[in-house]
């Protein structure tokens, strides 16, 4: 029998060993790959998280967890009929222009892998257009833009006009953070989501996307 909370368990404390010993086991049972990682997999890397945020884990410890979450993706990768796993969907992320931190961004791009989303890092000092250029490019339904200068916060509102001007603003979910931001300033600029950690971040863009894979699927029934 699986024992999903022991997979679960392992991706917390990032034994990479355990854990790529574990999958493969309850793979060679006959359980169903996308199973392991419902059940395990990302449970696992939501309570890492969920620790992060509430500094009860730092930095090396959702590094180990991300590393071992890695290794037992491309398990279950090996035994899909397809390539990769289905993600829930697409996020550009970057640094706003002006800004060269790219500590919480880089952050952010590991927890939102961890929860199987497609993550395109445009780095840092991106201007407001490159956002919506590489939105549009990748059928992206998330840009999480930071910002850690109080003079580069007036990018973010730069990047909300630009998705209107290019006629996808209802299209994506813009989600704002960084130390000078705040819920005023999100609300302000007419963002959808401003977060206070990475952490939380991952946790709202994952809920987002499927929210809108359940309206999706409404909508097609």
């Amino acid at each position: 029998m699986v024992q999903f909370e022991e997979i679960q368990k392992l991706v917390e404390t990032g034994k990479a060993k355990d854990l790529r010993d574990a999958v493969h086991t309850a793979l060679e049972q006959g359980c169903d790959p996308l199973e392991v990682l419902e059940k395990g997999l990302l449970p696992g890397m939501n309570e890492i998280s969920k620790q992060f945020r509430n500094e009860e884990v730092y930095v090396p410890e959702v590094l180990m967890a991300v590393r071992a979450m890695n290794i037992a993706l491309s398990l279950i990768r090996s035994r899909l009929l397809c390539s990769e796993l289905p993600s829930p969907g697409t996020a550009v992320v970057g640094t706003v222009r002006g800004d060269l931190h790219d500590i919480g961004k880089n952050l952010v791009k590991m927890l939102l892998e961890g929860k199987g989303i497609t993550v395109i890092d445009l780095g840092i000092d991106v201007p407001a257009e490159r956002f919506i250029e590489a939105a549009k490019e990748y059928g992206a339904q998330l840009i999480c833009c930071s910002a850690l200068l109080t003079t580069t916060m007036g990018e973010m509102a730069r990047i909300v006009e630009c998705a209107k001007e290019a006629g996808i603003r209802d299209q994506v979910c813009i989600l704002v953070g960084g130390a000078p931001i705040t819920e005023e300033f999100c609300e302000k600029i007419g963002a959808d989501c401003y977060t206070p950690d990475a952490a939380s971040a991952a946790e709202e863009a994952y809920a987002y996307l499927m929210r809108l894979r359940e309206e999706n699927n409404g909508t097609e029934s």
